[in-house]
């Protein structure tokens, strides 16, 4: 098997939390010199072609890959954009892990969904709706996801009390019966509250206009 593209894959699926040298080398069974040098090859890859919006950046022992700083204007263009028109649904589960779960970890994201959340949670944090608030006391020390001030702005909001209760969620998608799963009808009545707090909030801000 090909070690780099191993190497990226471990990297993309870590996300903004990056992973450790030695994890990387135990994952793919090499040893950290070996794999020091692979990763370095991997970086004077992504630095020398132009054709890669991607670059590998290190934090002592830490890897993780990011947006080369040439794309940051289109990058703030698009993350700019309404939420209701650019957030994905998987962005959307975690969002809605996050507000009900925080101060919460990827890890424990990854196990209420059942799937890898780094790239949404990469999402929400570019779109600024969630912060890092700390470091878990755990083995490994992860990061700990929570909502943002601009969360609470940007939706109109004065303090998550405002949004309704887990269980008022749960009850109004047991009685839409549009959809089977009912963990699609909870992320449904979810995306239905922001959109109608996002309006409400845009409505306003042109009223003061």
């Amino acid at each position: 098997m090909n070690h780099l593209a191993e190497i990226e894959s471990l990297l993309y699926v870590a996300g903004d939390e990056g992973i450790a040298l030695k994890q990387i080398a135990q994952l793919i069974h090499l040893d950290e010199p070996a794999v020091r040098q692979l990763l370095e090859k991997l970086a004077n890859r992504y630095r020398g072609n132009i054709e890669s919006g991607l670059n590998l950046i290190q934090a002592e022992e830490i890897y993780k890959l990011v947006t080369k700083k040439e794309y940051a204007t289109l990058l703030k263009s698009y993350f700019d954009g309404p939420v209701s028109t650019s957030i994905s649904q998987a962005a959307l589960e975690v969002l809605a892990i996050i507000v009900y779960r925080q101060p919460t970890t990827r890890i424990e994201i990854d196990e209420v969904r059942g799937v890898q959340s780094s790239g949404a949670i990469q999402t929400l944090l570019a779109r600024r709706l969630v912060d890092e608030k700390g470091r878990k006391e755990a083995p490994g020390q992860p990061i700990l996801y929570g909502t943002s001030a601009y969360f609470l702005d940007y939706f109109g909001l004065k303090s998550l009390n405002e949004l309704p209760p887990l269980e008022q969620l749960a009850l109004d998608a047991q009685v839409d019966t549009t959809v089977n799963d009912s963990a699609d009808l909870y992320y449904r009545q979810f995306e239905k509250t922001l959109n109608e707090a996002e309006t409400t909030s845009q409505e306003t801000s042109k009223g003061e206009q």
